[in-house]
């Protein structure tokens, strides 16, 4: 069955409260499709403000991570438990467990995997694809990639198509810190360049998504 690598950022999800439409939603359209889904969820805004706490007491970049990861796999818990799957709400910490999840059911939800140094779980959901060997959909809170971001710059120029090579320089000139808000990681752009995975960057819009699993027209970002 075809599979497909899907990062929500938790930015869609969690904010001051749980965005149970996009949830209730998710789930109706899920059901419509004879495919894989592997939903990898971001920390959003919960994870930031933990992070900057342990930022102002001085602890490590390696700490501020784990919680971040930690955060995410929570979000990834709950999303199994309101989709009603993965048995004792286990939570993958593995490629293994994602795939051994995968035989029994039609989706799984997991958060970051292990730990890594410069990584969100835009990575996770890069080495996912790359292992499966299938698209890369990243759901985050603007519509693409742009030339700068848009929600400072008015003027900021939408980017429709880019190859990997490209991404990649643009991805690598801003320096990595936890928590950060470009479209994907530094070392998820390294995974899919030297992967070939081609990816997606398609905003928080349902239907949008929908276009895209249908192979209509879509708004949003394709690197290839």
């Amino acid at each position: 069955m075809k599979k497909v690598v899907v990062s929500i950022g938790g930015s869609i999800l969690f904010q001051d409260k749980v965005n149970y439409t996009f949830i209730k939603n998710l789930k109706k359209l899920v059901s419509k499709f004879n495919r894989k889904f592997i939903f990898v969820i971001g920390g959003g805004n919960p994870a930031r403000i933990y992070i900057k706490g342990l930022r102002e007491l001085g602890k490590n970049e390696k700490t501020q991570s784990l919680t971040g990861i930690a955060v995410t796999r929570f979000h990834a818990r709950y999303l199994a438990e309101y989709f009603g799957i993965q048995a004792n709400s286990k939570i993958p910490h593995t490629v293994k467990d994602v795939k051994n999840l995968l035989r029994k059911d039609k989706v799984v939800f997991c958060g970051g995997l292990v730990y890594r140094p410069d990584q969100t779980s835009d990575s996770t959901a890069a080495k996912l694809a790359k292992y499966f060997k299938c698209d890369f959909v990243n759901m985050t809170n603007v519509k693409g990639l742009y030339d700068k971001d848009p929600k400072k710059f008015k003027n900021a120029k939408f980017i429709p198509k880019i190859s990997f090579k490209d991404f990649y320089k643009i991805a690598t000139k801003i320096k990595y810190k936890p928590g950060q808000h470009f479209v994907l990681d530094q070392h998820a752009s390294e995974i899919i360049k030297r992967g070939k995975v081609k990816t997606f960057i398609i905003g928080d819009s349902l239907k949008n998504f929908e276009n895209y699993l249908k192979r209509k027209k879509f708004i949003g970002t394709v690197i290839s």
